[in-house]
C-alpha cells in the first residue's frame, strides 16, 4: 500500500512543507541506501529543520533593509591599507554582539563605511540575530512620524529591541531638537542591552558638531556609543572616484 496520498495532506495540516518537498525524494533514497526508519525519519526532520531555518533567514534578511547585498566576501582591503583586517573578520564573528558593544566607523565619503556595516549586519543575520539598518535622517525622522500617528511606543520598542542597530551617516545633517532628542532616547535604551553599529564622514573628535542644539544631550549620548566601542577609521581612497575617458573630442 502507498501511504503518498495519505501523508500528503497530513503534513499540509501540520505545515510540514520542509518534509513534503522532500519526501518522495528522500523515500527513493532510503529505498536504494536501505536505510532505516529511523534514518529516513532523521533525513525528514532535517530537511523540515533547515527549510524553517532558510525561512527566518529571509525574513531577517528582509527586515534588515539593507540597500545590497554587500558582504565581507566583496569589501576591497587593497583600497585601506591601515585597516585592521583581522578585527573585522573578529567582528564578524558576531562577539562585539554578545557582549553589547558599538562600533564606530568614520572616515571620509566614499571610502565603504555602509558597505561594512552592511557587511558586519549580513554576518548578524546568518547567526541569528535581528538587523536594522537605516540612515540616520530616516530614523528621527520615523520617531517624528511615529509620534504624530500614535505609533511611537511601538517604534522605539521595536528600534530599541533588535539585536543590532546599524545608523548610517550620522552627522550628515545636523541633528537638532527634538530629533537629538529622540537619538538619544534610543542610545541610551540600547546601552549596554543591544549592538548598535554607527558610520559618519565625521572625524570621532568631531561627533559633538552633529548634536549643535543641546551639548550635554550631545555629550551624554557620545558617551554612551563611546563607552567600549570599537572604532574603525576607513582612511583610504575613495571607491567612487569618477572614471576618466581616454577618448580625445574631436
Amino acid at each position: 500500500m502507498n501511504p503518498m496520498p495519505e501523508l500528503t495532506p497530513h503534513l499540509k495540516q501540520l505545515r510540514l512543507s520542509g518534509m513534503l518537498e522532500s519526501l518522495e525524494a528522500r523515500n527513493r533514497q532510503a529505498i536504494e541506501s536501505k536505510l532505516s526508519h529511523l534514518e529516513f525519519l532523521s533525513m525528514l526532520v532535517g530537511d523540515e529543520v533547515a527549510r524553517r531555518e532558510q525561512k527566518k533567514f529571509g525574513i531577517r534578511l528582509k527586515r534588515a533593509q539593507f540597500r545590497s547585498s554587500k558582504t565581507l566576501d566583496h569589501f576591497d582591503f587593497e583600497r585601506l591599507p591601515n585597516l585592521n583586517r583581522s578585527l573585522i573578520h573578529d567582528l564578524a564573528t558576531g562577539q562585539y554582539i554578545q557582549e553589547k558593544s558599538p562600533v564606530l566607523i568614520a572616515g571620509p565619503s566614499g571610502t565603504g563605511k555602509s558597505h561594512l556595516a552592511q557587511a558586519l549586519g549580513h554576518a548578524a543575520v546568518r547567526q541569528g540575530y535581528s538587523v536594522i539598518f537605516i540612515a540616520c535622517s530616516t530614523l528621527t525622522q520615523s520617531m517624528q512620524l511615529a509620534r504624530a500617528t500614535g505609533a511611537y511606543k511601538r517604534r522605539f520598542s521595536m528600534i530599541s529591541k533588535t539585536d543590532v542597530l546599524i545608523i548610517d551617516d550620522f552627522g550628515l545633517k545636523p541633528i537638532r531638537t527634538p530629533h537629538d532628542e529622540d537619538l538619544h532616547d534610543i542610545i541610551a535604551e540600547r546601552y549596554e542591552r543591544q549592538t548598535t553599529i554607527v558610520t559618519s564622514n565625521l572625524d570621532f573628535t568631531e561627533w559633538d558638531q552633529a548634536l549643535p542644539s543641546n551639548h550635554l544631550l550631545a555629550s551624554a549620548t557620545l558617551d554612551r556609543l563611546r563607552h567600549n566601542a570599537y572604532c574603525l577609521l576607513l582612511d583610504g581612497q575613495s571607491y567612487r572616484t569618477p572614471k576618466i575617458s581616454s577618448k580625445i573630442a574631436v
